[in-house]
C-alpha cells in the first residue's frame, strides 16, 4: 500500500511510477523485433515507439500501455545496438512510481536492464545520470535510506539538467514518504512544481501538485483539501489516469472521514476500477486498505479475515508495505483466533518493532500493532509501540498517499498506555485525540477516541471521571447512531455483565453473549467486582473472603478482616463433602478430564480452608501487607480475564476495558 513517483516524458528522458508485468510485447504474432526492424527499418521505428511510450505514460498515465511500448522500444533499441534508445526505452519501462516492479524476477530484471544501459552509456552524459538516479531511487525505497537519491538529486542540480532533476525531485520525494521527513517531503515537491516551468512537462506539474497535495494530508495541513481542489482543476483540462487514480482514493478516505461508509464503499469500487485501468499495481492493496478503514469503524472487520490472510502474503504489495499484517493481526483477535494474530503479530515485531522500515505505511501499522497488542492484553508490544509512535502523536495515521486515515497517533498512543496499565496517561492522550480528529474532520476516528477516552475515565476513576465517562459515551451512542453503525463490541454500553457459579465452573454472561469458564481464584474476584459495580473494594478484602465484599460491607484495607466468613467456610466445606463421591463418579465413567479438575477443586478448597483457620480452628486474619493483596489480585484477574477472552473475545475485551485493579479494586460497567 505504498506508492511513489518519479517522472517520465515523451522521449523517455524522465521517468518513474508504480506497477509490474513481465515484458508485455505486443509484436505481431510471429514477428520477432529483428524481422520488425529488418522490415521497417530501425531509424524511425524506435522512435515511434518511444514517442508513443511517452505518450501514454506522460499525457494518458496509462502505464500498462506505456510499459507495453517502452518494452518494444527496448527490444528494437537492442537489436539495432542504440545505446542512447535502449536508455530511454528502460527508463520509460521504470514507470512513474519507484518500485512498480514487484515480483522478485521481475524487479531483478528491471535492475539488469538499467545496469546493462548504464555500462553502454557515456558516464558523462545526461543519459547515464538518468540511469544512476532511477538505480539510486529504486535502491534507497527497497532499503528504506534516502542519502543515495538526495546525492543523485544534488549531482542532477550542478549538471543544471532540469528534466534529470525533476525526476531526482519525484524519486526523492517517494523515498521519505514516512513520517520522519515532512518538512523535506514539503520542500521536494514544492522544488518540483517550480522545476516543472523549466521542463515545461505536464507531468512533472501534474506530479508535484499531487506531492504537495498528498503532504498536506499526511501533516494535517488544514488546507489540504485546498490543494486537492487545484489539483482536480488540473485534471479536468486533460485527464491523467495514474495521477487520477490517486485523487480518486483521496476522495475514498474524505468520505470515510465524513463517516459517509455507503458513499465511500461505491467510491471504493470506482477507484479499484480506475487504477485496474491504468495499470497500476496498487490497485488491489489499497482497495483492501480503504476496506479495512471502512470495516474497522463499522465495528465488521473480523469479516474480513479471509481476505486479509490471503492479501497479506500478495506479491502486488510494496517490499516495505507491513500494514496488512497489522490488519491480519487485528482482524483474528476480534474474530476469537488469538493463534492467527498472535502469530502475525509476532511476524510484524521480529526482532523489535524499531526495525520496521519508516514507510508511508509505518504510521497505520503501528495503529494495527497498538490494537492487536490492546485486544491480545500484550503489554510489553502496547509499551515498545508507544515508545516508538510518540515523536509522531501530531501526526494523522494515514496509509501511503492518504488512501485511508486511522485518525490523530493520539488515540493510537492513548490505547498503547490504556493496554500498559496507564489510565492517567491513556486518557490524556485520547482527550487530544478527540480534538485532533476534530480538526481533521474524521468523525468516525472521533467517536472512537471518545469511546476509549471514556474506558480510560473509568479504569482512572478520578473524582469527575465517572460523570465525564458517561457525558463521551453518550455522545459517542448518539454519533453512531448517526453514521448507523452499531458501537464497537469491546465497548458496548448498553448490556449487563454477569458472573456466576455452575458447578465447578463459573459461567459469564454480557447481553445475549455467555461463555463457560473452569473456577479459578480470579474469576471469584471478578464475580465480587462485577456483583458490586462502580465501588471500590480494596484488593486485602478480595483476597479475605467474597462474602464479605459481596454483602458491600468493604473495610479499609488495613482492616482485620477475615480471611474468609463463616459463611463462607460452611460453603467450603460442604463442598468438600460433595467431591469425593463426584471424583468417584467421574473416574468409573473414565471422565479423566473431569475427574481431575475436580480434584483440582479439592486441592483449592482444601488449601483456602487452610489459610482461612488458625490454631484451634479459629478464623485467620489477612492484615499485614495490602501490597501483597494488590499484587495476587491483580494476577489472579489478569489471568482470567485471559482465560475468559480466550473463549470469547468480545466478552473478554469488555471485562479487561472495565475492570480496574491495584490497591482498591473496582468493575465500571458503561
Amino acid at each position: 500500500m505504498d506508492g511513489g513517483n518519479g517522472q517520465g516524458s515523451s522521449t523517455g528522458q524522465r521517468n518513474s511510477h508504480r506497477f509490474l508485468e513481465p515484458a508485455i510485447s505486443d509484436w505481431p504474432p510471429g514477428r520477432t523485433a529483428a524481422a520488425v526492424l529488418a522490415a521497417n527499418g530501425a531509424t524511425g521505428l524506435v522512435e515511434r515507439l518511444l514517442a508513443r511510450g511517452g505518450h501514454a505514460l506522460d499525457l494518458d498515465g496509462d502505464l500498462r500501455a506505456s510499459r507495453r511500448w517502452f518494452e518494444q522500444a527496448r527490444q528494437a533499441a537492442e537489436q539495432s545496438g542504440d545505446p542512447h534508445a535502449m536508455a530511454r526505452a528502460v527508463l520509460g519501462l521504470a514507470g512513474l512510481w519507484v518500485h512498480e516492479h514487484r515480483a522478485a524476477t521481475a524487479d531483478a530484471g528491471l535492475r539488469a536492464r538499467l545496469q546493462e544501459a548504464l555500462s553502454l552509456a557515456d558516464p558523462r552524459s545526461p543519459d547515464a545520470l538518468r540511469l544512476r538516479i532511477r538505480l539510486a531511487g529504486e535502491n534507497d525505497y527497497r532499503n528504506g535510506e534516502h542519502a543515495a537519491i538526495m546525492a543523485a538529486l544534488d549531482e542532477a542540480t550542478r549538471a543544471s539538467d532540469p528534466a534529470a532533476r525533476a525526476m531526482a525531485l519525484s524519486l526523492a520525494h517517494h523515498c521519505v514518504l514516512g513520517p520522519d521527513h515532512g518538512g523535506l517531503r514539503r520542500r521536494l515537491a514544492t522544488e518540483l512544481i517550480a522545476e516543472s516551468f523549466r521542463t515545461s512537462g505536464r507531468c512533472d506539474l501534474l506530479m508535484g501538485m499531487l506531492w504537495r497535495t498528498v503532504d498536506m494530508f499526511l501533516d494535517a495541513d488544514p488546507h489540504a483539501e485546498r490543494s486537492l481542489g487545484e489539483l482536480r482543476d488540473l485534471m479536468a483540462q486533460r485527464d491523467h489516469l495514474a495521477v487520477g487514480f490517486v485523487v480518486s482514493a483521496i476522495e475514498v478516505m474524505l468520505a470515510i472521514r465524513a463517516g459517509r461508509f455507503d458513499k465511500a464503499e461505491t467510491l471504493l469500487e470506482a477507484c479499484a476500477e480506475r487504477g485496474a485501468a491504468a495499470g497500476d499495481i496498487d490497485a488491489q492493496g489499497w482497495r483492501g486498505g480503504q476496506l479495512v478503514a471502512i470495516r474497522w469503524y463499522q465495528g465488521r472487520l473480523a469479516e474480513l479475515l479471509p481476505m486479509l490472510d490471503e492479501l497479506a502474503h500478495s506479491p502486488t504489495l510494496s517490499a516495505v508495505d507491513n500494514s496488512h499484517f497489522a490488519a491480519l493481526a487485528v482482524a483474528a483477535a476480534l474474530a476469537g483466533d488469538r493463534r492467527k494474530a498472535a502469530g502475525a503479530l509476532a511476524r510484524l515485531c521480529g526482532h523489535d518493532l524499531a526495525d520496521l522500515p519508516r514507510s508511508s505505511t509505518w504510521l497505520v501499522t503501528m495503529n494495527g500493532v497498538v490494537e492487536a497488542a490492546h485486544l491480545l492484553g500484550d503489554e510489553r508490544t502496547a509499551s515498545r509501540a508507544y515508545e516508538l509512535l510518540s515523536p509522531f502523536g501530531h501526526l494523522p495515521m494515514m496509509a501511503s498517499l492518504g488512501i485511508a486515515c486511522f485518525g490523530s497517533a493520539q488515540h493510537a498512543l492513548g490505547v498503547a498506555a490504556l493496554t500498559a496499565g496507564d489510565a492517567d496517561k491513556a486518557a490524556r492522550h485520547l482527550r487530544t485525540a478527540i480534538d485532533r480528529n476534530l480538526a481533521i474532520g474524521h468523525w468516525p476516528a472521533v467517536m472512537m477516541s471518545r469511546l476509549r477516552y471514556a474506558q480510560a475515565l473509568a479504569q482512572r476513576s478520578g473524582p469527575d471521571d465517572a460523570v465525564t465517562a458517561r457525558n463521551e459515551l453518550a455522545t459517542a451512542t448518539a454519533e453512531a447512531s448517526a453514521f448507523g453503525i452499531p458501537l464497537p463490541g469491546e465497548v458496548a454500553c448498553d448490556e449487563a455483565m454477569e458472573c456466576s457459579r455452575h458447578g465447578r465452573n463459573w459461567r459469564v454472561t454480557f447481553g445475549s453473549r455467555s461463555v463457560t469458564v473452569e473456577h479459578s481464584i480470579g474469576l471469584l474476584h471478578l464475580a465480587v467486582l462485577i456483583a458490586n459495580p462502580r465501588q471500590e473494594i480494596p484488593a486485602i478484602d478480595l483476597v479475605a473472603g467474597v462474602a464479605a465484599v459481596a454483602s458491600g460491607t468493604t473495610r479499609d484495607a488495613g482492616s482485620a478482616q477475615p480471611v474468609l466468613d463463616r459463611t463462607a467456610i460452611r460453603e467450603y466445606r460442604h463442598r468438600l463433602s460433595q467431591l469425593p463421591a463426584e471424583i468417584d463418579a467421574l473416574e468409573a465413567r473414565n471422565d479423566t478430564r473431569h475427574a481431575a479438575q475436580a480434584r483440582a477443586e479439592r486441592q483449592w478448597l482444601l488449601a483456602a480452608l487452610s489459610g482461612a483457620s488458625a490454631i484451634g480452628g479459629r478464623t485467620r486474619r489477612f492484615t499485614d501487607d495490602p501490597e501483597r493483596a494488590r499484587i495476587a489480585v491483580g494476577k489472579a484477574i489478569r489471568r482470567a480475564i485471559t482465560r475468559i477472552t480466550e473463549a470469547d473475545t468480545v466478552i473478554g475485551e469488555n471485562l479487561r476495558g472495565r475492570i480496574r485493579t491495584g490497591i482498591r479494586c473496582s468493575y465500571w460497567p458503561a
